[in-house]
């Protein structure tokens, strides 16, 4: 199987595994889906291991098909704000693990490092997202707000993804799973 065959076919499982491991995880809990962003998980592991076109590509897609099957997020503003958030996520991660392996030997590290650079951008962005399609409806999206969605909220997702994601990451590599590029 050629390359980016191989790429595709994976985008499309990881993907599918983005669309079901919400109610997989939290049982269709939309609060506890907001808290632990089981969905985030499948795009971050994208950017390690397609890389990161394909990546962005799954980030983009998730929120938005997500919103449209399941009817979670909320397509307005949520849904497109993570549009955005997990695009970055996946084109940050896959940006980061490539650029980190010309410097970085010890994979640990570059792992770590990528996830940390990956979740900053994306909460970022998600957070400029919010403000701009909250201020086109007359809302404002406070610093308050973002910090709370985005860090407070969201504590035990992310610590869950700091715990989950490199030993999968890790895992793959040392199976030669996923080159390290």
């Amino acid at each position: 199987m050629n390359r980016s065959t191989k790429k595709l076919v994976l985008s499309a499982l990881l993907l599918a595994v983005a669309l079901l491991l919400p109610s997989l995880f939290t049982g269709g809990n939309q609060e506890l889906g907001m808290v632990l962003s089981p969905m985030h998980i499948p795009v971050l592991i994208a950017g390690f291991t397609i890389g990161a076109p394909y990546a962005a590509a799954v980030g983009a897609l998730t929120p938005v098909l997500r919103s449209l099957l399941f009817g979670a997020p909320p397509f307005i503003p949520l849904a497109l704000a993570m549009l955005f958030e997990m695009s970055v996520y996946g084109l940050a991660a896959g940006f980061f693990f490539t650029l980190s392996g010309k410097r970085l030997n010890n994979l640990y590290c570059r792992t770590y490092l990528t996830l940390a650079c990956a979740m900053l951008a994306g909460r970022l962005v998600f957070g400029m997202a919010m403000a701009l399609l909250l201020m086109s409806n007359g809302a404002v999206y406070s610093m308050e707000a973002f910090i709370s969605a985005a860090f407070i909220r969201a504590f035990p997702g992310i610590v869950l993804h700091i715990l989950l994601i490199p030993l999968i990451i890790i895992a793959l590599v040392k199976a030669r799973m996923i080159p390290l590029r």
